[in-house]
C-alpha cells in the first residue's frame, strides 16, 4: 500500500515509519508544523512542534530512506485545538487537547488530504492496536493511547495503521537504537504541547483575563475562598484550591459554574456518581463493551439524541 507516515520528531513515530517500510509499504513521511511561532528547541519533555523536532523527523526519514515533507497546519491547529481548549475551560469543562488533535488534525485534516493525494492509509506512532477494525489497548498499559483515538470513526480506523501497539516503550527505544535513529533516547513530550512552560492556569489567564469568583462549601454553603478565574479548576481537583480554611478532611472540586464564577468544593464522597453522560458518541461496535475496572458492573448504555449515558452499579454497593 501507499501510506503516509506522520512523524513528529519523536521515537515512536520514527519506529512506526520504519516498520511500515519494512512491511513493504510505499512510505512517505510528513511532519506537521502546528505552532504558529515554533521555538528552536524543546525544554526537556515539554512542548513539541519545534524546529528541532522537524529536523529530528527529517533525519529519521533519511535513515529509513523515505521521502519527507512538512505540512503547515498551524492555523487549523490553533482553531480546532487551541481555541477549543480555551473555550472548554471557559465553559467549566476540562478538555483533552490530544484527543481533539487526533480527531481534527491527524485523522481529519491529514487523512483527508492523504486520501486526496492517493494514499491508502496513515501510519502513526500511537501505542494502540487494531484487530479486525476494532480499536484495542496497547500491550504496554503505561503508554496506551487508545483513549485519545476513541473519537475516530470506523472509516477512519479502516485507513489507520498503528505498528507499535504490540510493543512496549522499552522495546521501541531499543529498536530505534538498533536502527541508528538519533531519537532513540529522546524524552517523550508531556503536558499540553502548546503550553511549553507547563503553566496551564497562566496560559488561560492570558487568554481569558481575570474572572474573580468564590469557592463555596457544598455542605454548609459558606464561602471558603476566592479565586481569579473558575477556569483554573477541574472537577475532582484537590490540590491548589487556595481555601481560606483548609483544615479538616480533604476537599475536592465538585462542580464549576463559570457564569457566576462559583466553584463548589466538598468531601470526596460527593464525587460519587451513578451515571456519566457524554456528547457525540462514536459507535464502532455492534454491541457495547465496558472497559472499566474488572469488578465494575454496567447497568446499560442509553442513546439520548446526540448524547450517550452510561449507568453502572459500583462494586460492593
Amino acid at each position: 500500500m501507499r501510506v503516509l507516515a506522520a512523524v513528529s520528531g519523536g521515537v515512536d513515530s520514527a519506529v512506526a515509519m520504519a516498520r511500515a517500510a519494512d512491511a513493504g509499504h510505499d512510505v512517505t513521511a510528513v511532519h506537521l508544523a502546528l505552532a504558529r511561532n515554533p521555538a528552536s528547541t524543546r525544554t526537556g519533555a515539554r512542548g513539541c512542534c519545534t524546529l528541532e523536532d522537524a529536523r529530528d523527523a527529517r533525519r529519521a526519514a533519511d535513515v529509513v530512506g523515505v521521502p519527507f515533507y512538512v505540512w503547515d497546519l498551524a492555523d487549523r491547529f490553533h482553531t480546532d485545538v487551541v481555541e477549543d481548549f480555551v473555550a472548554e475551560y471557559a465553559a467549566g469543562r476540562t478538555p483533552n487537547p490530544c484527543l481533539r488533535c487526533n480527531e481534527k488534525i491527524k485523522f481529519e485534516a491529514v487523512l483527508d488530504r492523504a486520501l486526496a493525494l492517493g494514499f491508502d492509509a496513515v501510519v502513526t506512532g500511537h501505542h494502540a492496536r487494531l484487530e479486525d477494525g476494532v480499536l484495542r489497548r496497547s500491550v504496554d498499559p503505561a503508554k496506551d493511547q487508545s483513549y485519545v483515538l476513541a473519537v475516530l470513526t470506523r472509516d477512519q480506523l479502516a485507513r489507520a495503521m498503528f505498528p507499535l501497539g504490540g510493543s512496549t516503550k522499552a522495546e521501541v527505544r531499543a529498536e530505534a537504537a538498533a536502527r541508528g535513529l538519533s531519537v532513540a533516547d529522546k524524552p517523550d513530550s508531556h503536558d499540553v504541547c502548546f503550553v511549553a512552560d507547563g503553566d496551564t492556569r497562566g496560559f488561560l489567564r492570558r487568554a481569558l483575563g481575570d474572572r474573580p469568583g468564590t469557592l463555596v462549601d457544598a455542605e454548609t454553603g459558606a464561602e471558603v475562598g476566592r479565586h481569579d478565574g473558575a477556569y483554573g479548576f477541574t472537577v475532582g481537583q484537590r490540590r491548589g484550591l487556595g481555601l481560606d480554611r483548609p483544615g479538616g478532611d480533604p476537599r475536592y472540586v465538585l462542580s464549576i459554574e463559570p457564569v457566576a464564577g462559583t466553584v463548589t468544593v466538598g468531601p470526596g464522597s460527593l464525587l460519587d456518581v451513578r451515571a456519566v453522560t457524554g456528547s457525540r458518541p462514536v459507535w464502532t461496535l455492534e454491541k457495547f463493551l465496558f472497559s472499566g475496572a474488572p469488578d465494575a458492573g454496567t447497568d446499560g448504555v442509553a442513546a439520548i439524541g446526540l448524547d450517550a449515558r452510561l449507568h453502572w452499579t459500583p462494586a460492593g454497593r
